[in-house]
């Protein structure tokens, strides 16, 4: 279970997360939604230790991460895999290499265990003929999804995701939003998608998160989202209505 506690954090003097407090469930998919620039992204990067708070913690199967050496960091990283929005490949590798590159790197398996672990997770997001290819010969979905095959690779407890359908066109968020459903159910990991798409929020999300000026404004299930009734929450979801019922509150 991940745990976040009163956490802050200030770059130059300007606050961005603020006492923030927020539980993930195991087996779970836990969307954060919230406006550009509301603190998102930032409190991800402090749930794999990239980030240090100015106060508060994250605690990662009970262990703080500010407590932790670094070589103990590296273990508790180890139980995370992380899909970046932008995908974050390596050009001059191909998708096979990419998905090899965690593997290589964390493991003592063998070249040949290595190779038959990369074909495995390429054939789990759907692209089994991908592995010779550059990212520059794959669309923008295709490299969503070798950057997700490379995030199961050391197969993870935890997922991480950084706006994983931006860019993308409707159907080719769909697909994603299908993987990280299935990769859930089928692997057993917990899922933490950061996200401002309602669309993929209501299609995955177990619980939702609500981040509104560097605070956890509101936390529920999708059954709830429906019945929000905080003017900021209903501001934002009522700007996404033309996708969702959400019934007409006064802001």
């Amino acid at each position: 279970m991940i745990q976040i506690r009163d956490l802050s954090k200030a770059f130059g003097g300007v606050p961005v997360l603020r006492d923030v407090d927020l539980d993930v469930p195991e087996g779970e998919v836990t969307c954060i939604i919230g406006r550009s620039g509301s603190g998102k992204s930032v409190l991800m990067r402090h749930v794999i230790g990239l980030l240090t708070p100015d106060t508060g913690r994250v605690v990662v199967d009970g262990a703080p991460l500010d407590e932790l050496t670094y070589a103990e960091l590296r273990q508790v990283r180890r139980k995370f895999g992380v899909l970046f929005q932008g995908g974050a490949l390596f050009d001059s590798m191909s998708a096979r290499e990419n998905v090899e590159f965690p593997l290589r790197t964390f493991t003592d398996l063998t070249a040949a265990e290595v190779r038959a672990r990369a074909s495995e997770c390429l054939e789990l997001v759907e692209l089994p003929d991908a592995g010779p290819k550059k990212p520059a010969e794959l669309s923008g979905g295709q490299q969503k999804r070798v950057a997700l095959a490379r995030a199961i690779a050391i197969e993870p407890k935890y997922i991480l995701y950084d706006e994983p359908t931006s860019g993308l066109d409707p159907e080719t968020s769909n697909t994603i939003d299908e993987l990280i459903q299935r990769l859930g159910s089928t692997m057993g990991t917990t899922s933490v998608v950061v996200t401002h798409d309602m669309h993929s929020v209501l299609s995955i999300a177990d619980r939702v998160a609500f981040v509104h000026e560097g605070t956890i404004r509101w936390t529920g299930t999708v059954s709830d989202l429906h019945h929000a009734t905080d003017p900021a929450l209903v501001a934002f979801v009522r700007a996404n209505e033309y996708k969702i019922g959400v019934p007409s509150q006064t802001a």
